[in-house]
């Protein structure tokens, strides 16, 4: 049994290297400006990341630093636009250092500070400017715009909101709490058939936790609510 073999073409290696160092000669005045603006981009960019933006996050750290305890001492008022004197709020902050992890911090102190303070529509605004990858933070971010909807008798946005926390990082902490809330959301709803699935999967998957020891009173209670 024959096959047409076909001939395949042949490199000239040396005439391609000729080419090439052809082109690099009369091309040298522009591959050297490129090379240069490359060069020029990586060292603003790693300068740019690591000297302006560290320094800048040091300072915000500074300021941060007492905002927080007025949040700690619920003076919502000075911790969010500062007390007057040396202390920046955290509206300042998320203002001057927005490219920072703290600056984007102050963010979600600032929802929370319009949560407290029955300012809803504004705590979900800054809630959603807030970038939250940190596994503890970010949930509690996404459950807070949740109590925000639920507050604006927006049920349906809330129960979104709260299934959304409680998967964002699925653990022993948030992740139980936010479905209780789901499931109680659901509740006043009328939906209690989603109710009692979500209140099993927290007795089911979070027996331990405090959430799910209380479990059995919810779903009957669910149950005798829908006559399930």
């Amino acid at each position: 049994m024959s096959r047409e073999i076909k001939d395949e073409p042949i490199v000239d290696v040396e005439q391609a290297f000729s080419k090439t160092e052809l082109f690099i000669e009369n091309n040298k005045k522009s591959l050297s400006i490129i090379i240069g603006a490359i060069v020029v981009l990586v060292g603003g960019y790693f300068a740019y990341k690591y000297w302006y933006v560290a320094g800048e996050e040091t300072k915000a750290q500074a300021e941060m630093f007492k905002a927080e305890q007025y949040f700690e001492q619920d003076s919502l008022d000075k911790a969010m636009n500062g007390d007057g004197n040396m202390v920046a709020g955290f509206s300042q902050i998320a203002e001057d250092y927005s490219i920072t992890p703290t600056g984007n911090l102050a963010e979600y102190y600032l929802g929370m500070c319009l949560l407290k303070k029955g300012q809803y529509e504004e705590a979900i605004d800054h809630l959603q400017s807030f970038d939250g990858k940190d596994q503890v933070v970010g949930p509690i971010a996404t459950g807070a715009i949740g109590d925000a909807n639920l507050e604006l008798g927006k049920t349906d946005e809330a129960i979104t909101y709260y299934l959304k926390a409680a998967e964002q990082n699925n653990n022993n902490f948030t992740t139980p709490i936010f479905l209780k809330k789901a499931a109680m959301a659901n509740e006043d709803k009328g939906n209690f058939a989603d109710a009692v699935k979500i209140y099993e999967r927290i007795k089911n998957e979070f027996p331990e936790t405090m959430e799910g020891k209380d479990m059995e009173k919810y779903i009957a209670r669910a149950k005798a609510a829908g006559n399930i």
